[in-house]
């Protein structure tokens, strides 16, 4: 009985000691700035997942088959992402938040409804709701952070106006590895339990710079390379992002405060977060490893979707005119899969539904552009192609994704050109990616290396 009386109050001891840990926890969150609420967390987390692994780690998920190892590995569970789960029914969460939840519970700007991209930062990083004092402080931080080393300048204002967007954002992110403090720690042989401290660092000037960056190529391959490329400490991180691109409309800003909100993240196994983590694993600092990400975005599977939406569309418009019937924009959809191709914006890797983010798009279009005539074609679109695709027998998922509306918003704003819209994904998808890597360093997650069979190996298991 002593024993057992023992061992009860040791569990009690460790109940009353976490309940303590959560609490004050809580009170740093409610009291202090993200880098001290994530000090906080992380020895917390990190002795969780310590014991979890200890109990649980040979515990199995599952099988793998060989449709799946050739298929792109889809299906496979693999990886670990605390910031976002997509499950194929629902969509997206964020911490365990809906996109509409997000839009009821993260601060917005004080002449705005949309959340502001910063409080979604703070959700993804630490898991909580921030308060709206601390979303303005992550606000004053980027804008304090955003100025570019001159030789970044300088490269940027020297790149051709042929050169992608896309090309010029990568080398221009490749370049600020420059100043990497964690690069810089890590050649001076800091403890590897100190290294989320740093790629901490890394990311939030990354994140206060990429606007610059990005609004600087905007400037300089679509108007002369005239614009204010100047940063308000008075404005929230989209609407500064805004103003550098040339633009005034507050509408203007409502919008890429939710485009940069709902970009963010897509659970850990889209490409361009994939690529973000592995890049990470091998200790390549942040820089290189989003640089990495932004050319996985780059590609027409990936963030040039949106591009590839906008072009479909116009020569749509040309094709059978602005103002299509039902008809006949059956009959072009139907042209376009006999064809051998595919409806841009339509169909997705796991949803087997209409993409929340497009809903949540569709839902600000029927507020502020109901009449827009290109939104009026999206939303027959919307009700004509599932049915076709559905028959086609040809696509698992018929529905939107989120880039069978964005190029539509952007448009009706005057933001036309198509080439530059990946940039925008980019932008916002720092924001998940970072805060993963934040986390992969704290929890001390080892260099990525998935064992690889040959075709020959596969068919003699098989055979056995």
């Amino acid at each position: 009985m002593s024993i057992y009386h023992n061992s009860a109050r040791k569990i009690q001891k460790i109940q009353k000691f976490s309940t303590f840990l959560v609490s004050w926890v809580r009170f740093i969150s409610a009291n202090s700035n993200l880098r001290d609420v994530l000090a906080a967390k992380i020895p917390i987390e990190q002795e969780r997942i310590k014991n979890f692994r200890k109990q649980h780690g040979s515990f199995k998920m599952g099988e793998t088959t060989i449709d799946m190892m050739y298929g792109g590995m889809r299906g496979i569970k693999a990886l670990v992402t605390e910031t976002s789960v997509l499950d194929p029914e629902e969509g997206i969460r964020f911490r365990g938040l809906s996109i509409s939840e997000c839009q009821k519970a993260l601060p917005s700007a004080d002449c705005g409804e949309e959340p502001l991209p910063e409080g979604l930062f703070w959700l993804l990083v630490t898991g909580e709701v921030p308060t709206k004092p601390q979303v303005k402080q992550i606000s004053h931080e980027w804008a304090a952070r955003a100025s570019l080393p001159q030789h970044v300048v300088t490269m940027l204002n020297n790149f051709p106006t042929t050169l992608h967007p896309m090309a010029q954002f990568s080398a221009a992110i490749t370049a600020l590895n420059h100043d990497s403090k964690f690069a810089k720690a890590y050649s001076q042989g800091v403890h590897k339990s100190k290294y989320w401290e740093y790629v901490y660092e890394d990311s939030m000037d990354l994140i206060a710079k990429l606007p610059v960056v990005a609004a600087t190529i905007y400037c300089n391959t679509y108007r002369n390379g005239k614009g204010s490329i100047a940063i308000d400490s008075n404005l929230d991180w989209a609407a500064n992002f805004v103003k550098m691109l040339g633009y005034d409309d507050p509408k203007f800003n409502e919008l890429m405060r939710l485009y940069l909100t709902i970009h963010s993240d897509h659970e850990g196994g889209n490409v361009s977060a994939h690529t973000v983590h592995l890049v990470g694993s091998a200790l390549s600092d942040p820089y290189l490893s989003f640089a990495a990400g932004m050319n996985a975005l780059a590609g027409p599977l990936h963030g040039l979707a949106n591009q590839e939406v906008m072009m479909w569309l116009r020569k749509l418009q040309e094709e059978i005119g602005e103002d299509p019937s039902k008809d006949e924009l059956r009959e072009y959809i139907l042209k376009t899969l006999e064809s051998g191709r595919l409806v841009p914006g339509y169909g997705h890797a796991l949803l087997r539904k209409t993409d929340p983010r497009y809903i949540c798009q569709r839902e600000f279009a029927l507020k502020h552009l109901p009449d827009d005539p290109l939104f009026r074609l999206v939303s027959m679109i919307y009700k004509v192609a599932p049915p076709i695709l559905q028959n086609s027998g040809k696509i698992n998922n018929p529905w939107p994704n989120v880039d069978a509306h964005s190029g539509v918003l952007l448009q009706y704003y005057g933001l036309k050109e198509i080439n530059y819209y990946t940039i925008l994904f980019g932008v916002s998808r720092a924001l998940g990616v970072f805060s993963s890597l934040i986390w992969d360093r704290a929890l001390g997650l080892p260099i990525e290396r998935p064992k690889s069979l040959s075709t020959d190996m596969l068919m003699q298991m098989v055979q056995k």
